[in-house]
């Protein structure tokens, strides 16, 4: 079976589910031949759905079998096992469900066609209650206290009665998917099957008949015979104006002058200034980049020869528009830093510290700096106080990770290499940051599904800054970004920044 009709069975399949035709969507899905891990799955739910236990569970089976990383086969075939009473084996798979987590507090499945968020807590919470069955009431309360620490939303509030009862030796309800909730095939493969029509219907523009009465042009008329002897010389490269390099680290702009570049764009260096700082191109736009985060790129190409220098002045190909570059910005936090240690000493070498924290920053810092200057540099940047934050960095020939103090900053420094350190920053023990909150002071409509929608007068927590106009935060239940100018500080006039 062809991947065509595949995806429009599938298309065909989930349109029953949603006008509640479940039978014609079991059927429909079951003729499909070639079956990936996400259709099993859906098969597995709507078998589910109707309490068909044992063809869930051979279903769920083949899910996992073509993909042995989809953490939410693996809660839905321990869902199964629960429902049958097979306690261990349940067991088992919301193990391994919150293993393929691999520490987060959720998987969102949407950019995968399923609209459903897999949390650590929900998981955690029915490892609780198969322990339970199984009589282990200690290991019981244990997953639930880490499902709590876990819990990244008020709407949880069944985690604290399961604690609850397990208290009390009693069991609880079940966490479970919402029925109707399957994998979607992808919305722009879909819209490809219709057929479309490119070329219309034939029409006569031209004929070689005297007036033609089909035709409103006159009769075909001689070629030319005198054709140029020597072709039009292409414009070839002339995007590619300057030299190519490879971005190593996200740089985040502060000033408009700067560019927005992330790990793996190519970008080209137009002009290399004194202050380590380029002048760069990038999606047709030019802006300035630290040159520490870019790296060289060698580019082969066989039409290199034509390039702009072997254009003459009779070719009518006109040279491509040029601009100043712009100016050096002066507002980056850990510039001033490194202007203030190469005005004292007269001489400066710089590091790139790359920091790894919930997201990842990257901070420019003269070499020998004291661990309580790196960490409020740090601090600042993440706009979290310095006393609850502890960094770690990884020793010298090996992975172990160490703790930082001032007696270890020694270390640290001989641990750079080519003038890269990289750091791990957490939340210490025992202390709380408080996230920061802002209030919506007109409402937003979500254009996109990446945008967060509110109403004017709601509190929105600030989960991270995407640039000057951008915020991401949480409101609701839900997660996206939003323009920083329609809110402002929970306990301020001014707007969020």
């Amino acid at each position: 079976m062809s991947f065509v009709s595949t995806l429009r069975q599938w298309d065909e399949a989930v349109a029953c589910v949603e006008q509640r035709d479940t039978d014609s969507a079991l059927r429909i899905f079951l003729n499909i031949e070639e079956k990936n891990s996400k259709i099993a799955f859906n098969i597995g739910c709507l078998y589910l759905n109707n309490n068909e236990l044992d063809e869930a569970e051979k279903a769920f089976d083949g899910s996992i079998g073509r993909d042995e990383h989809l953490a939410v086969a693996f809660f839905q075939r321990g869902v199964t096992f629960y429902k049958k009473e097979k306690f261990e084996e349940s067991l088992l798979d919301f193990q391994q469900a919150f293993k393929q987590l691999r520490g987060n507090q959720l998987i969102d499945y949407k950019p995968l066609g399923l609209r459903y968020k897999l949390y650590a807590c929900e998981v955690l919470h029915n490892m609780g209650l198969v322990q339970a069955q199984l009589g282990k009431w200690e290991k019981a309360q244990e997953n639930l206290l880490t499902a709590l620490n876990f819990r990244a939303e008020a709407k949880f509030s069944h985690i604290d009665l399961a604690l609850d009862a397990i208290l009390k030796q009693k069991l609880f309800s079940l966490a479970e998917i919402k029925a109707g909730l399957l994998f979607k095939p992808n919305k722009h493969y879909v819209a490809e099957l219709e057929k479309k029509d490119y070329l219309g219907k034939a029409k006569v523009v031209s004929s070689v008949v005297p007036a033609d009465q089909f035709s409103g042009f006159a009769p075909l008329q001689p070629q030319v015979d005198n054709i140029p002897s020597t072709p039009k010389v292409p414009e070839v490269l002339r995007a590619l104006e300057g030299e190519p390099h490879t971005v190593l680290y996200e740089f985040v702009p502060e000033t408009k002058e700067e560019l927005a570049v992330f790990p793996g764009n190519i970008v080209f260096v137009l002009q290399k200034g004194a202050d380590n700082w380029a002048s760069v191109v990038f999606n047709e736009k030019r802006g300035l980049v630290p040159y520490n985060f870019l790296e060289p790129l060698d580019i082969t190409m066989t039409s290199k020869p034509m390039q702009i220098e072997e254009l003459n002045e009779n070719d009518d190909i006109p040279a491509p528009p040029r601009r100043a570059p712009p100016s050096k910005p002066e507002s980056t936090e850990g510039l001033k830093t490194v202007k203030a240690e190469a005005n004292n000493t007269g001489n400066f070498s710089g590091c790139i510290v790359k920091v790894h924290f919930q997201f990842t920053i990257a901070i420019c810092i003269a070499h020998g700096q004291s661990y309580g200057v790196i960490l409020q540099m740090i601090s600042s940047k993440l706009k979290l106080p310095a006393s609850a934050l502890t960094l770690r960095y990884a020793k010298e020939d090996s992975n172990e990770k160490v703790t930082i103090e001032d007696s270890e900053m020694e270390a640290v420094w001989n641990s750079v290499n080519d003038d890269r350190l990289t750091l791990w920053c957490s939340v210490s023990e025992g202390k709380s940051v408080s996230p920061e909150k802002v209030v919506a002071l007109y409402s937003y409509e979500a254009s996109t599904p990446e945008d967060l929608d509110f109403k004017q007068g709601n509190v929105i927590t600030v989960l991270s800054k995407v640039n000057e106009e951008w915020l991401e935060g949480q409101c609701n239940g839900k997660s996206g970004i939003f323009p920083s100018s329609f809110v402002k500080a929970l306990n301020g006039d001014r707007q969020c920044e």
